[in-house]
């Protein structure tokens, strides 16, 4: 029996690559427009494209166009596949920010063509999470077409399975398209047989992609008169014009004979979540405070004016343009990125706005109060418990030693005073620690009196990693000590030598071969009080330099500020976690959950932190550790170590085998970046433990100062 062939025209379009997004406009107009030409002169043939951003663009621009696809959609010759808002990376973006992603597409193709396509799209993206076919199904899809990892990336027992991330998970039955996603005119058996050669056995469909990208173009009157040419030429072979629906409809009945695949599917470009580290900071901002914004004005409706819902919508669409592959990838080119930093830092000030105007508009719901206080909003779906900084206004005033810090029922609130951020005037930057439930607000007051054992007073509970903190409120290391910490396995910093190229082709680790560490400096003790302890040194590694800023909190709690002004070319830096104790296992933080990992070396995407085991080999004393890591995208372990990567200096836009010699070539990353990393011990922790301290400081609370019903300022009381 012959195998049926699905020839699915095509066209990949990246929106912003080699090219700025202005000419992936025109690309997309230009694409979409051949495209509806073709089928207009070719009755039996149909067309393949995805992406609500695609559709929408066309909408507003071209409403003539518009029209013809819809009729094309309607009359079944144009599919949409996919219905996201477009083809995203899909380890990157938070996982509430994916279901921005899928939902804006979905509200965008059921509120225009009535319908959204069970068949979820990312034949581009660079590797899927393991949370990904259970937020498909949520979202009624349950086929996916994908293209990468490939076969010398990762083995499959099929080009056709069935996919479930988790064990006794959702299932979707997924494709990965053989060989490439579209074609250009060098079409040859080979590409032809390579589509039926993974099929599993009794399987008698598959598919095979043409059509032109990944700068659009979609089918051609050559690549449609080869096809018709040699539909039966092949021996065994049978081609026929239609669409993933097709397929997956024709090899629906034997789904569950397909093989099983549970986990993760990695990985390919590992040097994409590690280069060029503005986007990818600026996107994980942006999608932070809109998710806070979007918690506040669900709660507090009468604080938001009536046009929020749309600014909201409106921000998402810009971030989760941003979610695109190459451009969350750092592989566009470097004057491309003007824009999305632009639309991203539109999203985070519409959130800001958002949140700190309608802070104050619920402000108006308390009553006066003689004294000035600190209003503490957290807007976040978790709990919020940890250090906050603030710096209330108070005229210019130093703070005095009486002056106290008191909660709503009058208590004093232990605080400590900090150095302010500006280095002239009499700014008073506080410290205290604050435990908000999520959705929750406190106050807290500004008392004239009764302040001084308050700033003073000293916590004995459990420190950081089981020591205790004498009752004065010193702690019980020196300083050498504490920096000692540091040197013998707290972390260590190391550059290794990276001649990859921007996507770290061909890779699935880095090179162990340290080329340089750090040369520090002597320690400085910078706070001393009952909040936190804090030390700083400053040093250099290659020609970069250092400052690693160690707080120390209590409860159990241990902070490491880094940041880098990096300066280096071919390079690649990592703060490597040592343990006296071998590493037993490690499970990661990923796009919307967490998942076990081998200790086997490999490079691979993370998102919020990672928990490991150790144990030692002489009594089997085991040591669990969470290490919240908001700031870092990507990480290796094996037994001996864990570590983070930080940054690259790959050059940007540089694809092998060209050599990457250019005399105006951009190293990516050249500058000031800043890591944080927080240390929990013991046996509570948890995944949500980790996900919990990686939210918050990342949502920190919104906090206001309040002065009405004072009477009076600081600078004029009697």
């Amino acid at each position: 029996m012959a195998k049926i062939v699905h020839v699915v025209f095509n066209a990949h379009i990246d929106p912003i690559w080699l090219w700025p997004w202005q000419s992936g406009l025109d690309e997309v107009l230009a694409t979409c427009r051949s495209a509806c030409d073709r089928l207009d002169r070719h009755p039996d043939l149909t067309f393949s494209r995805g992406e609500a951003w695609v559709y929408d663009q066309i909408e507003k621009i071209d409403p003539g166009l518009f029209d013809r696809i819809h009729g094309h959609v309607l009359a079944g010759r144009w599919e949409v596949v996919g219905g996201w808002w477009l083809q995203p990376d899909c380890n990157a973006p938070s996982g509430f920010a994916m279901e921005r992603q899928i939902g804006l597409g979905k509200d965008y193709f059921e509120s225009r063509f009535g319908d959204f396509p069970r068949i979820a799209y990312n034949v581009d993206s660079f590797g899927h999470a393991a949370t990904l076919p259970s937020l498909m199904r949520e979202f009624g899809q349950d086929r996916y077409v994908m293209m990468r990892p490939q076969p010398h990336e990762m083995a499959l027992p099929a080009c056709l399975f069935r996919w479930q991330g988790y064990a006794d998970g959702p299932e979707v039955v997924t494709f990965r398209i053989p060989r490439a996603y579209t074609t250009g005119h060098g079409m040859t058996e080979e590409h032809v047989r390579a589509a039926v050669a993974e099929l599993p056995d009794g399987t008698e469909h598959t598919m095979f992609f043409a059509g032109f990208g990944d700068h659009g173009g979609g089918p051609t009157e050559r690549q449609i008169a080869w096809f018709r040419q040699h539909q039966t030429a092949f021996d065994g072979i049978e081609m026929v014009f239609s669409s993933p629906r097709r397929f997956f409809d024709a090899i629906w009945a034997q789904r569950q004979s397909l093989p099983l695949v549970t986990g993760e599917l990695q990985q390919h470009a590992i040097g994409c979540y590690s280069v060029y580290r503005p986007i990818k900071t600026a996107l994980r901002k942006a999608e932070h405070r809109l998710r806070q914004a979007e918690i506040f004005c669900e709660r507090e409706v009468a604080s938001v004016p009536v046009d929020t819902a749309p600014r909201i919508e409106e921000s998402w669409k810009r971030v989760c343009f941003n979610h695109f592959h190459d451009t969350l990838g750092g592989t566009c080119l470097p004057s491309a990125y003007e824009y999305p930093l632009a639309q991203l830092g539109y999203a985070w000030s519409e959130a800001e706005e958002l949140l700190q105007e309608g802070l104050r508009r619920k402000l108006r719901e308390l009553p006066d109060d003689p004294m000035q206080r600190i209003v503490l909003y957290n807007a976040s779906d978790l709990e919020f418990d940890g250090p906050v900084e603030f710096t209330p206004w108070l005229d210019w005033e130093s703070w005095k030693d009486e002056w106290a810090l008191i909660d709503e029922d009058g208590a004093a609130v232990p605080f400590q005073v900090i150095a302010p951020e500006a280095l002239s005037g009499n700014m008073a930057n506080l410290l205290f620690w604050m435990k908000v439930p999520a959705g929750g607000m406190r106050v807290l007051r500004i008392a004239l009196e009764g302040g001084a054992s308050s700033a003073t007073e000293a916590s004995n509970t459990v420190d950081v990693f089981g020591r205790r903190r004498k009752k004065d409120g010193s702690f019980p290391l020196s300083d050498e000590a504490m920096m000692a910490m540091m040197d013998d396995g707290l972390f260590d910093l190391e550059i290794y030598d990276d001649a990859s190229d921007t996507w770290s082709h061909g890779l699935d680790r880095y090179s162990d071969a340290v080329v340089a560490k750090p040369c520090w400096g002597e320690s400085t003790v910078v706070e001393k009080g009952p909040i936190r302890w804090a030390w700083i040194r400053s040093g250099t590694i290659g020609n970069s330099m250092l400052t690693a800023e160690l707080r120390a909190y209590s409860p159990h709690l241990l902070d490491i500020v880094l940041t880098v002004h990096w300066n280096e070319r071919h390079k690649l830096l990592k703060l490597v976690q040592g343990s006296p104790f071998t590493f037993t296992y490690r499970v990661d933080g990923v796009l919307g959950g967490w998942v076990e990992r081998a200790l086997d070396g490999r490079e691979l995407p993370l998102q919020n932190g990672m928990i490991t085991d150790s144990r030692s080999d002489e009594d089997e004393t085991v040591m669990r550790m969470g290490i919240v890591s908001p700031d870092v995208y990507a990480a290796d372990a094996t037994p001996e170590r864990i570590r983070f990567t930080l940054l690259r200096s790959a050059i940007m836009a540089h694809h092998d085998p060209h050599n990457g010699e250019g005399a105006r070539r951009t190293f990516s990353d050249q500058g000031v970046h800043q890591f944080r990393f927080r240390f929990l011990t013991g046996d509570t922790v948890t995944p949500e433990l980790v996900e919990r301290h990686a939210a918050q400081m990342q949502r920190p609370l919104i906090v206001a100062d309040l002065t009405r019903g004072m009477g009076f300022r600081m600078f004029d009381r009697v």
